[in-house]
C-alpha cells in the first residue's frame, strides 16, 4: 500500500471516530441542557409556592391596632396596680 493511501484510511479512520465522538459530546450537551431547563421550571414553581399570598396593608394594620390595643391594656392594667 502506498504511504498516500494508508495516510488518506488513517485520516479517514480519525475523521470518523473524532465526528462520532462530537456527536456523542453534542447529544450529552443536549440532555443537560433539557435537564437544567427542567430544574429551572422546578425552581421557579417553588419560588411561587413559597411566595404565596403577602399579607395586605388593611389586614396588617388590623392586627397592629389589636396588638397596640391590648398593650395599651396591659399599660393601664399595670399603671393601676403599680399606683396600690
Amino acid at each position: 500500500m502506498e504511504p498516500q493511501a494508508a495516510f488518506n484510511v488513517v485520516t479517514g479512520i480519525a475523521g470518523f471516530l473524532g465526528g462520532w465522538w462530537l456527536k456523542v459530546l453534542w447529544s450529552e450537551v443536549k440532555g443537560l441542557q433539557q435537564t437544567d431547563k427542567d430544574l429551572a421550571e422546578k425552581v421557579a414553581s417553588i419560588e411561587v409556592l413559597v411566595a404565596g399570598r403577602y399579607i395586605t396593608r388593611d389586614e396588617f394594620t388590623t392586627v397592629a391596632n389589636t396588638i397596640f390595643a391590648k398593650l395599651d391594656n396591659i399599660r393601664d392594667t399595670l399603671s393601676m396596680k403599680a399606683d396600690r
